[in-house]
């Protein structure tokens, strides 16, 4: 049966999923003051941190439009797939549904399912590897669809942020709090609540602590971890994510570790020097 997976540009794709014929990116766009920036293989994060680190105001991103998602599903697959942002942090998920209808309306009877990641970046780059294995397998779409949700349920998504300063610019922490957090180098631990918001795991002291936190945290979250794949995002921090995922690999239990460079929508999110945890 031949597929389709659409995934907005916050999931970060591996160039061997781009490479197999499966795979659309849908683009978010990203304006750091009045200057846009489209989040596709034009995206230069350098450039991007460098002006966000220079404006006094937080970087805002637009999403997908509907029509977007309708001209990515109008292909020959006869079964497509859209992996999105969590519903609670973006409209990408609320315009692949409405494209799902304008698609169905205007074109006529298709297999078409939107998967809210209730994630983000790796998060929803796992959620489209799964879609393909069960695809690949040669289950049918609505099994498919059940045992997605499943493997969504089950997710778990952490990081942390190098610096607050993304966080005292958005008005979502105070510049006292962040002063004091950042003069004694704590690092928040952040999560995805099962609803797809953010929330705050912990904290610790300094970055490879931080990092040390989330590992143990995961690993012990984790069911079925020889099933599972440990992946990570980072931005502009490439030796801290590799360094992560040796000890990753070092526990043994799980099936694959990969890293990935945050894309633009997620290079906003994990801001400079961040790391995003996904199995």
């Amino acid at each position: 049966m031949s597929y389709k997976i659409v995934v907005d540009s916050c999931g970060e794709l591996p160039a061997e999923l781009k490479a197999s014929g499966h795979f659309e990116t849908v683009s978010l766009e990203l304006f750091v003051d009045d200057y846009r920036i489209v989040d596709d293989e034009s995206f230069d994060q350098a450039d991007f941190l460098r002006r966000m680190k220079e404006s006094p105001n937080c970087p805002r991103s637009t999403c997908p439009s509907p029509e977007q998602y309708v001209k990515a599903y109008d292909c020959e697959a006869e079964h497509v797939y859209a992996v999105t942002l969590s519903a609670q942090l973006s409209g990408s998920c609320n315009s692949a549904q409405l494209g799902r209808e304008l698609y169905l309306e205007e074109k006529g009877a298709k297999k078409i399912h939107v998967f809210d990641s209730k994630s983000a970046s790796v998060g929803q780059t796992v959620i489209a590897m799964k879609i393909q294995e069960y695809e690949e397998a040669g289950l049918p779409f609505e099994e498919i669809i059940a045992k997605v949700d499943k493997f969504i349920e089950d997710l778990n998504t952490s990081f942390v942020l190098e610096s607050l300063e993304a966080l005292r610019k958005n008005g979502r922490l105070s510049n006292i709090k962040a002063f004091v957090a950042s003069a004694l180098n704590i690092k928040p631990v952040m999560g995805a609540t099962p609803e797809g918001t953010i929330c705050q795991l912990g904290q610790a002291r300094g970055m490879a602590h931080a990092i040390d936190k989330m590992i143990k945290d995961l690993v012990e979250k984790t069911k079925n971890p020889q099933e599972k794949i440990f992946a990570i995002s980072h931005c502009n921090a490439a030796k801290r994510a590799q360094a992560a995922a040796e000890k990753i690999r070092a526990i043994g239990i799980f099936k694959d570790v990969f890293v990935i460079d945050t894309a633009g929508i997620s290079s906003l999110y994990a801001s400079d020097g961040g790391i995003i945890m996904v199995v």
